[in-house]
């Protein structure tokens, strides 16, 4: 809507505004956390109706929330079936443990090029995660700071472009964790071996840090579908 000015003519800044948090997006907030968080767990329904109920909005708000969740992967949408949580595909957990090795394993190398910042950067992430394990962080706390040490690991490339494609991967990673959580509680016990990956990029040993993240991250693949049942047929 425009508003006159002094003189009756319309100002030229009438189309600038601000937009506050949209209720579409807070519900999306609230549906992912329950999902990060374990509560959904792979396959609930997410009925329109019911969360319109619980959270207190309309449908079609519920509908364009849902439509979010369903372009990041974290729910399904099926015909004459409608939404539900989205279950870790094996083959999925295996490309992305894949595709983060490339990732991470070029940040190793570039170590000793990288520059203090983007070692410091990795230096930090890791004490935030280890400071949290220490003080019995929660799940979901646990969880963000383990996954952002590793996206430091790819920041060591100074590539905007390849932190935000592990920052994507991340995402998809953290349903499976959100449900191997959910079925087995697992406590956060990694923060001595993310301590000694760095101990050895702080010594220089290269080659020593990229065998210990390969053997790492495929511990972690097989740590995930073990958990959630999915090995066989590998």
């Amino acid at each position: 809507m425009s508003h006159p000015g002094p003189e009756g003519a319309d100002s030229p800044f009438d189309s600038l505004h601000l937009e506050l948090s949209s209720t579409v997006d807070r519900v999306a907030v609230e549906l992912r956390r329950a999902v990060f968080d374990g509560e959904l767990e792979s396959g609930t329904p997410l009925r329109e109706v019911a969360l319109a109920a619980s959270l207190g909005v309309s449908r079609p708000t519920v509908r364009e929330a849902l439509g979010i969740l369903v372009a990041e992967g974290l729910a399904t949408r099926e015909p004459n079936r409608g939404v539900s949580v989205s279950t870790p595909d094996p083959d999925s957990v295996r490309d992305i443990c894949r595709a983060r090795l490339v990732l991470e394993g070029d940040g190793v190398r570039r170590w000793p090029t990288a520059g203090d910042t983007l070692r410091d950067a990795v230096r930090t992430s890791l004490v935030r995660y280890t400071s949290a394990v220490r003080a019995g962080g929660s799940y979901q706390e646990l969880n963000e700071r383990h996954l952002s040490f590793h996206v430091s690991l790819v920041g060591l490339a100074g590539s905007p472009r390849l932190v935000a494609m592990a920052e994507s991967l991340m995402v998809e990673l953290k349903l499976a964790l959100a449900q191997v959580d959910r079925i087995r509680r697992n406590a956060h016990d990694q923060a001595d071996s993310h301590t000694a990956l760095v101990m050895l990029l702080e010594r220089g040993d290269l080659a020593g840090a990229e065998t210990f993240l390969e053997k790492h991250l495929a511990d972690a693949e097989r740590s995930i579908l073990d958990a959630l049942g999915l090995s066989a047929g590998r």
